[in-house]
């Protein structure tokens, strides 16, 4: 069973540990612990594992690690290692009124799987594996606690089969997550996000009532699709414990491309060209001067890599699209390309970033093609307002006919310093740099989130809502958000699962923010 990947090390003794986030935390009294010892294959208690549990790969959180701190910890970690036991640890939990969040590869970025009221957390990577693979259909169950390298090993070489999901994460994340936040892999024009690959689930509501939805036959009219009731609640209606997937033969033709264009906007015009034409190649990632700088040393230009893969014609019929949109743009080396290739997945300058006083974190949306140009500069600018941004950069990572994702990167430091130390001279931040950094993330995500608003876009492609954005999600809904809530009480009404995100209403009351006015 593989374990979650920590972004950085707690610097505090795991009995030291302190919440950063305040509020009502709710302990497992020692009746609910027995039942749970009997049920469950492993629960834990102990300091570290608790900590750990108490975090996920949201940036802000990685300051606090150096002051010994993590958002909030559960009072007990339970480890179930099948659906019959995740059943009956959320059975338990919902008689005694206990908050249970779960949790897997624990890679989100936005906060989705931080117990902020304490409970249980559910660590579902002990349900994990491949279970049946129907090559004729193309058609295979995989169990939520599945980490992708997991995935593609096991479709792949058993089956000769592949699911096309290839996040950024895809070393630290699990198919629960991908489900949990409906993510997108850097395939999706080709295979599309994972909303797109899934057709049934395993769910486990919060009584402990195991649910399966769709995945019996294709494109059925048995009313409302349930299994999209699921992907995307980030464990506040129900755990999920497996998906049915559709998959595909492994591709025997790829080819590549690099372009350089004059603008954004130009690149832009070129990719919704090529996907109006119907070709779908499974990367068109278009970067601007300063990311074409940074990730290919072509600050020149805006450079759009492309890569497919699929049967040989296909492969040829797409590029030859992509060449003829492309005509006015510079040719540029196609082993831009492997480049990419070879540091897609690198994450390892986040945390030295934030540990060194560098406020740093992405942020993706969406939009229609007619709004991306206006959004993409009104983001640019509005970063570029607050004060202290010493960065603020974009990229196209998923297209399709109607729209894509623009994926913003910002960087901040206090107004006055030079380097990442803290007021003092030394080496990492300090308490009073804590305060700023807080308020300056939450301006730059304010910026970001009102200009995509403003533009009708999406507040978020693939990274989901969690705590970072719940405060916008009942205005991006409007009055869909009340049906959401409905949801929610129908289908826990004892409020257990996942408390604290979507902005849902808690019984456990609210969240206290270390600093006033600083609200991710």
């Amino acid at each position: 069973m593989t374990q979650p990947t920590p972004v950085t090390p707690i610097d505090a003794e795991s009995v030291a540990v302190t919440n950063r986030i305040g509020g009502t935390k709710v302990g497992v009294d020692a009746a609910l612990r027995k039942r749970l010892m009997d049920v469950c294959a492993e629960i834990s208690d102990d300091p570290g594992e608790r900590a750990e549990a108490g975090r996920d790969w949201w940036p802000l959180a990685i300051g606090w690690a150096t002051r010994g701190q993590v958002p909030a910890r559960p009072a007990l970690v339970a480890r179930p290692t099948d659906t019959r036991q995740v059943a009956a640890v959320l059975a338990a939990c919902n008689d005694a009124r206990v908050p249970v969040t779960a949790a897997g590869g624990r890679s989100g970025v936005c906060g989705a799987s931080i117990p902020v009221f304490g409970g249980v957390s559910l660590d579902l990577c002990g349900l994990s594996g491949i279970g049946n693979v129907d090559t004729t259909s193309l058609v295979a169950d995989v169990r939520a606690g599945t980490f992708g390298p997991e995935v593609e090993a096991g479709l792949q070489d058993d089956h000769g089969v592949t699911l096309g999901h290839w996040p950024q994460s895809m070393d630290l994340s699990t198919v629960g997550g991908w489900l949990a936040c409906r993510g997108a892999g850097q395939y999706s024009n080709r295979y599309g996000k994972i909303e797109d690959m899934v057709i049934g689930l395993e769910v486990v509501l919060a009584n402990g009532t195991v649910v399966r939805t769709g995945g019996h036959a294709p494109r059925s009219a048995t009313g409302p699709d349930l299994t999209q009731l699921f992907v995307g609640s980030e464990g506040t209606l129900g755990v999920i414990t497996e998906g049915r997937f559709r998959v595909h033969p492994l591709p025997p033709g790829s080819g590549r491309r690099s372009f350089g264009f004059a603008s954004f906007a130009d690149g832009l015009d070129a990719c919704r060209l090529i996907l109006r034409r119907g070709a779908t190649p499974a990367v068109l990632r278009l970067y601007d001067t300063t990311e074409s700088d940074r990730s290919f040393d072509h600050g020149e230009t805006n450079v759009l890599i492309v890569l497919d893969e699929a049967d040989p014609g296909l492969v040829d019929a797409t590029l030859a699209v992509v060449d003829d949109e492309c005509r006015g743009a510079d040719r540029l080396d196609d082993h831009l390309v492997e480049r990419w290739l070879a540091n897609r997945n690198d994450v390892s300058a986040l945390a030295p970033l934030w540990r060194h006083g560098i406020v740093v974190d992405t942020v993706e949306v969406s939009a229609r093609w007619a709004a991306l140009p206006g959004l993409y500069r009104a983001v640019l600018d509005a970063l570029g307002g607050i004060e202290g941004t010493i960065a603020a950069s974009s990229h196209q990572s998923h297209a399709y006919t109607d729209g894509a994702c623009l994926y913003f990167t910002f960087a901040g430091r206090p107004p006055g310093r030079t380097d990442g130390s803290d007021a003092s001279g030394g080496d990492a931040p300090d308490g009073e740099h804590d305060a700023w950094a807080e308020s300056y993330y939450t301006a730059a995500w304010d910026a970001v989130t009102r200009s995509t608003i403003s533009a009708g876009g999406a507040i978020s492609h693939h990274h989901g809502i969690g705590m970072n954005r719940a405060r916008f999600l009942p205005g991006a809904l409007g009055t869909g958000f009340e049906v959401l809530a409905s949801v929610k009480q129908a289908l826990d009404p004892n409020g257990i699962l996942n408390p604290g995100k979507l902005r849902l209403p808690s019984p456990f009351g609210e969240m206290e923010w270390p600093n006033q006015g600083a609200r991710p």
